[in-house]
């Protein structure tokens, strides 16, 4: 489970849209859109990240490119609209950093007979969310029933689930699934969790999750459920464990795909890459709070314990 740095995560929409025919052509100032699903106040640090990977091949903020950053604050219905604000402000290239604001990106492109790198809504989900239930069977001993917190109104969330369905089988548990629409659910989720005797719990990768990985870690310890997560985001925020791709990583790894464009590479010609490597995380002061004995077989295979 070593981590890698990372890749151009198809899984999680990552993908380079060119906006215009300028895009490749020699320009003194490129200018580049980043599309982000939450706020930049809980996820700067992938445009953080993104500004790294480009500096580290030469591009000056203000002097070789100009970033101009949207975000949709957990509303998917607003990607159109700031897609089509970054077209109009003529945008070189545009980074989209969830499967729907790529989707979305993608059909603006298609409309506007601009060209778009070719990108599959899915990628190897299986890998990593058939992993979640097996890494919480390893941990807790005799686990038979287990919660999802989940948003049944994401497309990308069925992937999941079928995955998880199919572990669960292999592993003789329940599921049960409580579907969450906004974060005014979360505590009468929890307390149906608490109602039907769960004894352990998967939340499922999304931007409703990701925005309120604060409160969600908050009301899984309250409520004394081991938990296990998709991005290494929400053990960062006291979260039992998370398994699955670095996202941060992959936005770095995107400033390569954005080099090549810029430089005159179609984006059709470009390979494209996916994650096949993902990151687990312990965290030991949740596993302490909770009152947690984590086998020495499951410590091992993490590839970071934080204190």
């Amino acid at each position: 489970m070593r981590p890698i740095a990372l890749v151009l995560a198809v899984t999680l929409g990552l993908t380079l849209v060119p906006l215009s025919p300028e895009a490749q052509q020699p320009a003194k100032v490129w200018r580049i859109g980043f599309l982000g699903a939450e706020t930049a106040s809980t996820n700067r640090h992938f445009l953080d990240a993104f500004r790294l990977g480009m500096r580290e091949r030469g591009y000056v903020e203000g002097q070789s490119i100009t970033i101009e950053e949207r975000w949709a604050e957990g509303r998917s219905e607003r990607f159109h609209d700031l897609v089509a604000e970054l077209v109009q402000l003529k945008m070189d290239v545009i980074v989209p950093i969830s499967t729907p604001a790529a989707r979305e990106a993608k059909n603006f492109t298609k409309t506007t007979r601009l060209p778009s790198v070719t990108w599959k809504p899915h990628g190897p989900v299986a890998q990593f969310a058939g992993k979640w239930l097996e890494l919480l069977v390893d941990t807790i001993p005799q686990l038979s029933r287990v919660a999802i917190l989940w948003n049944p109104s994401n497309p990308s969330n069925a992937s999941f689930l079928k995955a998880v369905q199919s572990s669960s089988q292999s592993f003789r548990t329940t599921l049960l699934l409580h579907g969450v629409a906004d974060a005014s659910q979360f505590d009468s989720g929890f307390r149906a969790m608490a109602d039907a005797c769960a004894q352990a719990l998967i939340v499922f990768v999304d931007p409703i999750t990701v925005r309120h990985r604060a409160r969600i870690v908050e009301l899984a310890t309250k409520s004394r459920l081991p938990a296990i997560y998709g991005f290494r985001e929400f053990a960062d925020a006291g979260g039992l464990m998370a398994y699955g791709p670095n996202v941060a990583g992959a936005c770095r790894r995107a400033a390569v795909y954005v080099d090549k464009v810029l430089k005159g590479a179609k984006p059709g010609d470009l390979p494209v890459e996916q994650v096949t490597q993902f990151e687990f995380l312990i965290n030991l002061k949740t596993v302490k709070a909770l009152g947690l004995t984590i086998p020495q077989s499951v410590l091992v295979r993490a590839d970071e314990i934080i204190q």
